[in-house]
């Protein structure tokens, strides 16, 4: 990683000043304004400080966001455009709401449209209709689960996007999504380039999984291992009430394992978390179900929890089968463990009893707990004040507990995963007791 890398495009030098200065009332509060040189760190320990000035190097740093005295956007000439896209996530709405909210209140923009069902909703194809948002149209949307504007999963073609939004006079196109759809924000951000139009694209950064590298989380985060804990505190209470009882709870999590670590160490009831991260055998001494025997055999219940992207490689041959949105299709690794530990126990004379519970898609369609509300209103509003100053092929993010804007490039440049030498997955082994290996 380079210091230029950490470097946020914007469209030109702000000339206007904002109306957050402009229109102060008497009693309003006095915005600090964030100039354009102040960073957050990427590393705050003494050790990279003191590396950084032995070498006479710049460290890593993200652009502090915020609200800027001098914007570039005239907020009555200005159009702006909201999508939502992937699959559905705690706090969708809160966004769309919240970015609605700051600039119709805050920087007085009035046109404000939604797109219907993600990026084909920028492909005339599909001829999707917009949505005009108003101020009573999104007054309670936070209060439900899902997203007014519907979503979709693939790729669409980017010079047929940007034409759309050429004919739409947008200025600004928000872009709500995970991996994906920051690659589908970059790439519309290109052909804008290409065409030298004067049009931001932003991204907000949204995957339940928080598996977006250089954001410490993502919104709906939270509110997802919040309701795992509660499913994993019932299914403790199944798994206890039998003679070795086992409930296995599979929870989202394709190639990050966090949601299921994260939950575990919030309950402190799970004895396996199984991840993408940490391969596992399921037979022989050290294996899986040896190991389950044992703590059955020692305890007479266990409760695990499995995130969907683990164990894949047990499934035999490799899986080339993909999405729409050119993800490769995981197999069922629940019911996969479930029908082994049947299997094997019955095989064995071994008596045992198994409820398995997958809650994924409850989850991911639940309203936002409060921290997390709280927490997507403040990214929203500083995308706003990016945008709004002409920052554009960024994402909004939130890095040693300040916000932050990172351009898409680096972020989308590879997926965050649980670091299985580092802080948390050692907790996590001490809270479930689990060995540090499975494999023979």
């Amino acid at each position: 990683m380079k210091y230029e890398d950490f470097l946020v495009p914007t469209l030109g030098k702000g000339n206007v000043t904002s109306p957050l200065k402009q229109n102060r009332k008497p009693g309003s509060p006095v915005y600090k304004f964030v100039g354009d040189d102040e960073r957050v760190l990427y590393d705050v320990s003494l050790e990279s400080f003191n590396r950084y000035r032995g070498n006479d190097q710049t460290p890593i740093s993200f652009e502090k966001a915020g609200p800027k005295e001098k914007i570039f956007f005239e907020p009555a000439k200005t159009k702006v455009g909201i999508v939502t896209c992937g699959g559905l996530c705690p706090g969708l709405n809160n966004v769309i709401r919240s970015l609605f909210n700051q600039l119709y209140y805050r920087y007085g923009v009035n046109r404000i449209v939604g797109i219907r069902y993600g990026y084909e909703g920028l492909n005339c194809d599909y001829n999707h209709p917009v949505i005009e948002l108003t101020p009573s149209l999104v007054n309670y949307i936070h209060l439900t689960g899902g997203t007014i504007l519907g979503t979709s999963r693939g790729n669409q073609e980017v010079s047929r996007m940007v034409d759309t939004i050429e004919i739409m006079n947008l200025n600004i196109l928000f872009c709500i999504g995970g991996d994906g759809t920051l690659r589908g924000a970059h790439a519309i951000n290109e052909e804008i380039k290409k065409r030298k139009l004067k049009i931001v694209v932003a991204g907000i950064p949204k995957t339940i999984d928080n598996d977006i590298d250089l954001i410490h989380k993502s919104f709906g985060f939270e509110t997802a291992f919040s309701i795992a804990n509660d499913v994993i505190r019932h299914a403790h209470n199944e798994a206890a009430g039998a003679y070795n009882g086992i409930a296995l709870v599979k929870l989202m999590g394709r190639e990050s394992g966090f949601i299921a670590a994260s939950a575990a160490l919030a309950i402190q009831e799970v004895n396996f978390v199984l991840v993408p991260e940490l391969p596992f055998d399921l037979h022989g001494p050290m294996g899986f179900l040896s190991v389950l025997r044992k703590r059955l055999e020692e305890r007479h219940h266990a409760v695990v929890v499995v995130a969907e992207g683990a164990g894949q490689d047990l499934f035999g041959p490799e899986n080339n089968e993909k999405d729409a949105s050119g993800n490769l299709k995981f197999r069922d690794i629940g019911i996969f463990l479930k029908q082994k530990i049947k299997e094997e126990f019955t095989a064995a004379g071994f008596p045992h009893s198994i409820k398995y519970i997958d809650p994924s898609y409850i989850i991911r369609s639940a309203p936002a707990i409060a921290n997390d509300s709280k927490f997507c209103s403040l990214l929203s509003q500083n995308a706003v004040h990016a945008a709004m100053a002409g920052k554009t092929d960024f994402v909004a993010g939130f890095w040693n507990d300040r916000f932050t804007l990172v351009p898409i490039p680096v972020t989308v440049a590879k997926r965050k995963r649980i670091d299985i030498g580092g802080e948390l997955w050692w907790n996590v082994l001490e809270a479930t007791g689990q060995p540090v290996s499975m494999k023979n």
